[in-house]
């Protein structure tokens, strides 16, 4: 599996990072040809799930994931948001932390994520992990700001 981790610090309070990361369709805004939705739920919930869809013309597959986790940011303790991959494509696991920081104000946000695609040989695991850092810090990078 190829593994990637991004941090980005905000001016934002915790919350509002918090808003903006479990905004599902926005995160479709910086990934090419592709949907985001939260699929069964909000989206805000353990046990809710989220989808993203990518299509090129007529080729197209799915990236289901499943809240496993989930512990909204409050005074003196971080967000945290685990999603479990469960498509036939995509498979793994993302880990978005919304940690305050202080005293100097504002927020660090990370995601870690964890991916393999069906089909593909470890031999490109860098070539993800690389790919996975480009598009999701721009995602990341675009929900921040």
């Amino acid at each position: 599996m190829a593994r990637f981790e991004l941090t980005r610090r905000s001016p934002l309070t915790a919350a509002a990072c918090w808003d903006r990361l479990t905004d599902w369709p926005r995160h479709g805004d910086r990934v090419p040809f592709t949907t985001v939705r939260a699929d069964r739920g909000s989206g805000r919930q353990t046990g809710d799930t989220v989808l993203a869809r990518t299509r090129l013309g007529p080729l197209a597959f799915d990236d289901p994931m499943e809240i496993v986790g989930l512990t909204v940011p409050a005074p003196g303790r971080d967000g945290v948001c685990r999603l479990e991959k469960r498509g036939r494509v995509v498979r793994g696991w993302a880990v978005l932390t919304v940690h305050p920081l202080h005293p100097e104000g504002g927020t660090e946000v990370t995601w870690t994520e964890e991916i393999s695609i069906a089909r593909l040989p470890r031999a490109v695991d860098p070539l993800v992990a690389r790919s996975g850092r480009a598009v999701f810090g721009r995602v990341l990078t675009h929900l921040l700001s």
